[in-house]
């Protein structure tokens, strides 16, 4: 993998520093329960930023917006930003297997992840359930609208966020007739 340029290295900041500034101020936002980017967010960072900025991305977000949101349970935050890491690692897949389908299917599937992960912390670590089978059958399924916005949310941000860089990456190589290997808008 080549070394990014000075101009490379200040479009990957710029970018990323673009989410955090897009997550942040849509988690802050009135918005339908769990319809946020912050797991698409993720993902993509796992497929076009480093492993550092990647891994830093989510975090940064939630941890700016809870400062205005509100702390919670620290096991459930556990649980929530370490999902969101868990998406990075998706996303570190998804970086030599992209396809439509295989972003489409790494949005529902960090959907569903997200679902059984925080839910479960949720049965597990708060005093809301029973502690028993009926209980956790009974956490899921007070879940399923939060489940529903979550999925939604990741596919639209998904389509959004996967189908723009790759429309505007194709609009700078018709633009600028650049070839494949030579465009630094693919190494950030």
């Amino acid at each position: 993998m080549s070394k990014l340029t000075e101009k490379g290295k200040t479009l990957n900041f710029t970018i990323a520093l673009v989410f955090i500034i897009i997550g942040v101020s849509l988690r802050l936002i009135p918005h339908a329960p769990n319809f946020t980017p912050i797991a698409v967010i993720a993902l993509f960072g796992g497929v076009y930023f480093s492993r550092k900025i990647a891994l830093f991305l989510p975090l940064a977000v939630m941890a700016i917006s809870d400062l205005f949101i509100g702390y919670y349970d620290p096991k459930l935050m556990i649980a929530v930003y370490g999902s969101f890491l868990l998406y990075v690692i998706l996303g570190f897949w998804l970086k030599g297997h992209k396809k439509w389908y295989t972003v489409g299917g790494s949005a529902i599937l960090s959907a569903v992840l997200f679902f059984l992960i925080t839910n479960f912390a949720v049965w597990a670590f708060s005093p809301w359930y029973a502690k028993t089978i009926s209980g956790i059958i009974q956490c899921y399924f007070m879940a399923l609208p939060f489940f529903r916005n979550t999925l939604l949310g990741n596919l639209f941000y998904a389509t959004v966020f996967f189908g723009s860089y790759e429309l505007i990456g194709v609009w700078i190589k018709k633009r600028f007739k650049i070839r494949e290997k030579n465009i630094a808008f693919n190494r950030i």
